[in-house]
C-alpha cells in the first residue's frame, strides 16, 4: 500500500498547481510623505488628480447608452410582468 509521502493521493494533485510568488508580490510599497498620511487636503487633492484621469463620454455616447439601458429595462419589466400575469392566470385556472 503505497503512503501519502510518495506522492500519491489527492494532496499531491494540488501541490502542482502552487506558484512562487513574482517580484511584482514580493515588493514593498512606497512610504508616503507626510503631507499625504492623515490629512483631508491630501485625500481631496489625490481624489481630484484621479478625477482628471477619468475618460469621460461624449454627449451622443452617454444620450445612445441611456437610451439602451432604458430600452432593455422596459424590456425585461414588460417580460417579467407578462410572465407574471401568465402565472397568476395558470394559477386561477388550477386552483380556483
Amino acid at each position: 500500500m503505497p503512503s501519502r509521502a510518495q506522492g500519491t493521493g489527492v494532496s499531491s494533485g494540488i501541490a502542482r498547481f502552487v506558484t512562487s510568488p513574482t517580484s511584482e508580490d514580493t515588493e514593498t510599497a512606497s512610504p508616503q510623505t507626510p503631507a499625504e498620511t492623515g490629512r483631508r487636503g491630501g485625500f481631496l487633492a489625490a481624489s481630484f488628480e484621479e478625477l482628471k484621469l477619468v475618460v469621460w463620454p461624449s454627449r451622443q455616447q452617454l444620450f445612445s447608452e441611456s437610451v439602451a439601458v432604458i430600452l432593455m429595462v422596459s424590456l425585461s419589466a414588460a417580460a417579467i410582468s407578462a410572465l407574471s400575469r401568465f402565472y397568476a392566470w395558470a394559477a386561477s385556472q388550477v386552483f380556483l
